[in-house]
């Protein structure tokens, strides 16, 4: 197999992304900031911004259904800044070496909202390496289906089988594999070094 390309995902494997570094300090009471994230700023909500709906239809969607929560819900994206912890540094050092080799096209795939994703760009130099990035709010779909990243193939004359895919998703992983792409399920910075040297690609 040769592999010629490696599409990183962010959020988790390049990007340190927690919103409990805003909801920390808004909620002293654990089980209060679970029900909010379980039945109020849920990750199915979420995944909608991701997929292209505007902060501001979303926001507006919970503070009719849930008024009590006024200030929670408007610090979900009036904060958002301060729920990026910053670069995973050592994952960002394998991604140097990778694009130093010369060997690779690499790419950035990711579940971002549009209105978001440029904060990223501004703060993260390394964002502005890659050969190419798709980001879902932008195409108004995401991992896992398949169209998204039929997306990154076609758009760059990317080969499923000479490319090697990261996410710390597993349901992302196997929307992957599922259209031909090998992946590793990011687990640890140094867990992928081990896995691309077990490939011969670091």
């Amino acid at each position: 197999m040769h592999i010629n390309t490696i599409i990183f995902d962010l959020g988790a494997v390049l990007i340190d992304w927690n919103p409990n570094y805003v909801f920390d300090k808004l909620f002293n009471d654990e089980e209060r900031k679970a029900f909010f994230f379980q039945n109020i700023c849920t990750s199915e909500w979420n995944e909608k911004q991701d997929a292209g709906r505007s902060l501001k239809e979303a926001t507006d969607e919970l503070l009719v259904k849930h008024p009590g929560w006024k200030k929670e819900i408007e610090a979900y994206y009036g904060r958002w800044k301060e729920m990026l912890g910053g670069p995973i540094k050592e994952t960002v050092e394998i991604f140097r070496q990778l694009k130093a080799s010369g060997k690779y096209k690499l790419y950035a795939l990711t579940n971002w909202s549009a209105e978001t994703f440029p904060v990223a760009l501004e703060l993260y130099e390394f964002l502005h390496w890659f050969d190419g990035r798709v980001v879902s709010g932008e195409e108004k779909m995401r991992k896992p289906f398949p169209e998204f990243y039929k997306v990154l193939l076609d758009r760059f004359n990317v080969k499923p089988g000479e490319a090697i895919f990261i996410d710390d998703s597993l349901r992302n992983i196997q929307g992957a594999e599922a259209v031909g792409i090998k992946s590793i399920h990011f687990k640890s910075p140094q867990q992928l070094a081990k896995e691309l040297k077990e490939m011969n690609l670091l």
